[in-house]
């Protein structure tokens, strides 16, 4: 069982509270809790500053958790200097690792550890099918993590069906886990049961915590708001947002809808063009980008007629 402390570095980082797990202590080495704690601020930073997150894990650390997390930092860093060789590199190098842990000697914890990490990579390459069979999806696996990840493919995939098999299962040994919550919160937001009613009670709770207070969080507490049509609401969670990160995706996008939807149609643009500006890989900001593209190099093609004359 995880200590208090090792516990609150755990709710922190599967809720995406980043912000407050990087300004976490680290515990002595000496405690049982040093290494875990490592790891988790590691994986905290794998995409947004792949250097900080290999300077955290040190080359002598040989287990293979650690082997895992400097493998997938390494294939960000690679994906951001589009060095594809280095990043096909890393990619084997994950694959080899999911091979290992599935020696007799490797706990069921590594093994889990490992695959949730490896896939992680996988859907970043959209291999799909890969990381659902790394994650072992459909089988009897105790990985909480990794069911928490599938959940996220199979709604990904539009499969509301096959996450919601996935989470049954786990909800018959995993009790009341905090991460089954959070698998359970994230099937109400896809499947808007009840109003919202569980997602938008849980990121309710999670947001209003001062341990847990980040960015993500509160974006995520003012989508659930935004899907209950409850607009000033979603907005204000946006704005506290972008107080914490200027760069949040989601934040930003909310806090364009929120204001298109309430009437305010120059607001909203500008805040459609702060996305594409501060954040241009977001998923909406993105395909508005691509379609705005596109709408420009049709408009040439097309002469409008003259008016018809009575």
């Amino acid at each position: 069982m995880d200590s208090l402390d090792l516990f609150h570095i755990r709710q922190k980082y599967y809720l995406g509270s980043y912000q407050p797990l990087q300004a976490a202590d680290v515990p002595d080495k000496f405690s049982p809790d040093y290494k875990p704690t490592l790891l988790f601020k590691a994986r905290a930073l794998v995409q947004s500053d792949p250097d900080g997150a290999l300077a955290l894990l040190t080359a002598d650390d040989v287990s293979l958790p650690s082997k895992a997390v400097r493998s997938l930092a390494g294939y960000f860093k690679a994906k951001q200097d589009e060095d594809e060789d280095a990043k096909e590199k890393l990619l084997d190098e994950l694959r080899d690792l999911c091979v290992e842990v599935e020696g007799e000697e490797v706990n069921e914890e590594d093994k889990g550890l490992v695959r949730s990490i490896a896939a992680v990579a996988f859907v970043y390459e959209g291999e799909n099918e890969e990381a659902l069979e790394t994650l072992e999806a459909g089988t009897s696996t105790r990985n909480l993590e990794g069911i928490a990840l599938t959940v996220q493919l199979y709604l990904s995939m539009n499969r509301i069906d096959l996450a919601q098999k996935e989470f049954t299962k786990a909800k018959s040994w995993a009790e009341d886990d905090m991460l089954l919550q959070l698998i359970e919160a994230t099937l109400g937001l896809a499947s808007g049961a009840n109003s919202y009613s569980n997602p938008h009670s849980f990121y309710s709770e999670q947001a209003h915590n001062p341990s847990l207070a980040s960015s993500h969080l509160l974006a995520a507490n003012g989508l659930t708001h935004l899907l209950r049509g409850e607009l000033p609401e979603a907005h204000s969670s946006f704005i506290e947002a972008l107080k914490l990160n200027g760069k949040e995706g989601t934040a930003l996008a909310g806090k364009a809808i929120s204001e298109w939807l309430g009437g305010d149609v120059t607001k909203a643009e500008t805040s459609f063009q702060e996305l594409e500006e501060n954040n241009p890989r977001y998923p909406l900001g993105k395909d508005l980008s691509e379609k705005s593209d596109l709408f420009d190099s049709l408009v040439p093609k097309y002469t409008v007629p003259p008016l018809a004359k009575a």
